[in-house]
């Protein structure tokens, strides 16, 4: 009895440990995406600042590509949307990743108060004996 029990805590345990690398990584990625809107968001306020015939050049590699102002402000503006929609994808993920922690904790807790009842009852028994 106390072995299956055993079993389990530790598969429930494995478990445990998976959500929390996935979401310790949703978190990082969340980090990531954050730093590459705030990005965005500088190089569009840097963009309003141009007047229409300034020149605007885009890194490709290792070399700069002249592009229109309103090009470059649409692909901007772009980038910042689908940021924006990765950031709201991750958060939904780290939402469901936070509420199956709680849910996993909860698993453990039972499992280890039964562990530690068995073990009782085991050491009960061998005294009696």
């Amino acid at each position: 009895m106390t072995e299956e029990i055993q079993k389990k805590l530790k598969g429930e345990i494995d478990k445990y440990k998976q959500v929390q690398r996935d979401y310790h990584k949703a978190l990082s990625q969340r980090q990531q995406l954050d730093v590459q809107l705030n990005e965005n968001i500088a190089v569009k306020k840097e963009l309003d600042l141009l007047k229409a015939d300034d020149d605007v050049f885009t890194l490709l590699g290792p070399v700069l590509i002249k592009r229109d102002l309103e090009e470059a402000k649409q692909n901007v503006a772009k980038r910042m949307e689908y940021i924006s929609s990765e950031l709201k994808r991750v958060e939904e993920l780290i939402s469901t990743l936070d509420k199956k922690q709680d849910s996993q904790r909860e698993t453990l807790d039972k499992y280890q108060q039964m562990f530690q009842q068995a073990q009782m009852k085991a050491s009960l028994g061998q005294q009696k004996a």
